[in-house]
């Protein structure tokens, strides 16, 4: 653990549209698209500060992670621990035709993720355990900076689960992650131990 009195920030950045529209992506591997790019150039202001960027292996979020760190002279660790959730026979496809396919699986999952996930895929348990032994490493490797962490919609929920000791079935409906969303942590160290806060969620607002 690091000395009391030090201060970590992260922001977590969702990925924005890929290729190919909305569909159960999670490990398929699809760049951006034209307007994806075009949403996380938003996301960044000229103001934006960090010494360090990870970024999830993906090529929907390593990409622009790395063009983000080249630009801006900035150190860039791909951290295959922040990959997204494998939604299993799912990948590649619609809600439509997940529902045509598998009935009421979706519903099943959403209402219940830790006792009804997608047929071969990762147990929200076992990524909800993976999101929280990568976010505790990274948080004291990296601790007293100021860290942007580009990601997944559920990636970004489990972090926050481990933060604000929500369980991870809470924490997969609880949060609206839109393409190119923010979240800001703050990380204290202190006398009584780590003390994590959600700054904001949803919207860009000035740096420490």
């Amino acid at each position: 653990m690091s000395a009391p009195g030090t201060t970590t920030w992260f922001d977590l950045l969702r990925h924005g549209e890929p290729d190919g529209g909305p569909k159960y992506r999670g490990h398929r591997d699809d760049p951006l698209s034209p307007l994806g790019w075009r949403q996380m150039q938003a996301a960044i202001g000229a103001d934006d500060r960090w010494d360090h960027i990870l970024t999830s292996p993906l090529r929907r979020c390593r990409e622009f992670a790395e063009r983000l760190a080249a630009e801006r002279g900035l150190p860039c660790t791909v951290v295959d621990g922040f990959k997204e959730i494998s939604f299993g026979a799912w990948e590649g496809l619609t809600t439509e035709q997940v529902a045509e396919r598998f009935g009421d699986g979706q519903a099943r999952f959403w209402s219940d993720p830790e006792r009804h996930g997608p047929e071969g895929g990762e147990p929200i348990l076992d990524f909800h355990r993976r999101i929280g032994q990568t976010w505790a490493h990274w948080r004291e490797a990296l601790a007293g900076q100021r860290v942007l962490l580009v990601c997944h919609g559920g990636v970004i929920r489990m972090t926050l689960a481990h933060v604000m000791g929500l369980p991870p079935g809470r924490a997969l409906g609880a949060f609206l992650v839109p393409y190119a969303n923010r979240s800001r942590v703050r990380l204290d160290v202190t006398d009584q131990g780590l003390l994590g806060c959600l700054v904001s969620h949803g919207t860009v607002e000035a740096g420490p």
